[in-house]
């Protein structure tokens, strides 16, 4: 059978962007940074996907089922060791089942002219950011008017195992972009510019993720991606390990 011209086509552009995204992510360097959550058109600035990871040499990649409701041979294979109920196959369980990620558009003080990035953390950090914008001290937090900067300390706090976020609001609101930054016409191009969240990860079909599976139960690592993504997946079932991994996945 002939080679798919079309397909081969598509799987280069998924390359391509997963090249670009590299420079669309935004990861906290250690120590102190002041960030600002850009608004979203719908309203919502924090956005969530699932990943499995550990399978094989292969990144984390989004799964089929939690994100998209489609069939994913992942999914019932997770579902079937748990239902084994033996130690090993419930720790293979967690090590493969899915686990989430957040996600919102920001602004990085100092770095503006690099625009409007994403950021990418866990649920503690989630978390923390709700309970910031339900705390009716602050409100919209993101509003480019009356908004509220945030300082991010990160860091491996001492004999941590990994590095943990805090975050703390500026006391004073401030407007997105003052004269510095370029005003109103560079906010409007900002806003404009923000990453769309569909395209951020490849989507993997079911069959994609059953031969990676398969690929991955036969010890046959030759069929994974190799990736300049090529990652080192979590060796623990922990939230930590799960951090530490898509860090690497976004190439950091």
């Amino acid at each position: 059978m002939a080679i798919n011209i079309d397909k081969m086509k598509q799987r280069k552009a998924a390359l391509d962007s997963r090249g670009g995204n590299r420079d669309t992510f935004w990861r906290p360097q250690d120590g102190e940074q002041c960030i600002r959550i850009v608004p979203t058109s719908d309203g919502d600035p924090f956005k969530d996907f699932w990943f499995h990871y550990n399978v094989g040499n292969n990144p984390g990649f989004l799964s089929p089922k939690k994100n998209f409701g489609e069939g994913d041979p992942l999914d019932d294979f997770v579902r079937k060791l748990f239902n084994e109920g033996t130690e090993e196959s419930i720790k293979m369980a967690k090590s493969l089942m899915a686990r989430q990620r957040f996600f919102s558009p920001v602004l990085v003080r100092g770095e503006e002219e690099r625009g409007v990035r994403i950021w990418g953390y866990g649920k503690m950090v989630y978390e923390q950011l709700l309970n910031l914008v339900l705390n009716p001290e602050y409100g919209d937090i993101t509003d480019t008017e009356t908004g509220t900067d945030l300082v991010l300390h990160y860091g491996k706090p001492q004999g941590a195992s990994f590095p943990q976020t805090k975050l703390t609001p500026r006391r004073r609101s401030s407007v997105l972009c003052d004269d510095a930054v370029g005003g109103d016409e560079r906010c409007a191009e900002l806003l404009e510019s923000i990453p769309d969240f569909d395209t951020l990860f490849e989507r993997k079909t079911p069959e994609d993720v059953g031969a990676l599976l398969d690929a991955y139960l036969i010890g046959d690592e030759s069929t994974s991606e190799e990736a300049d993504s090529t990652t080192t997946p979590p060796s623990t079932d922990t939230v930590s390990s799960v951090d530490a991994a898509f860090n690497e996945l976004m190439g950091a």
